[in-house]
């Protein structure tokens, strides 16, 4: 028994549609600022950590921009009070993958 039969034995009055499913993705588009983003170095805990802070933009937009440097970079982090928060010192990444979107970055501590 195929899933197309299993699903007619569970939906018996179901139609099935020969129409592709049309999805269509909207191109995101961070806002560039005046003032620079500011890189900062702290220890939490005896940990390293960079938070990074000073977008002037909405928060899902710093949501989005936040997932995209914790998957390129591959750490872990977490987005807190309108700030980004990572695990380990990567300052200069975040720093050159933030001016090469348009971004003003400013560096602090350490």
């Amino acid at each position: 028994m195929d899933l197309q039969e299993q699903l007619k034995n569970l939906f018996p009055d179901h139609i099935p549609s020969n129409e592709p499913e049309v999805s269509q993705e909207i191109a995101h588009v961070l806002y560039v600022q005046k003032e620079p983003m500011i890189c900062k170095y702290e220890k939490r805990k005896g940990k390293a950590t960079t938070i990074i802070e000073g977008y002037e933009g909405s928060d899902e937009d710093f949501k989005v921009l936040a997932k995209e440097i914790k998957t390129k970079l591959s750490v872990g982090g977490s987005f807190k009070d309108g700030a980004i928060i990572l695990q380990g010192d990567y300052r200069d990444k975040i720093m050159k993958m933030l001016q090469d979107k348009g971004f003003k970055t400013k560096r602090v501590g350490g």
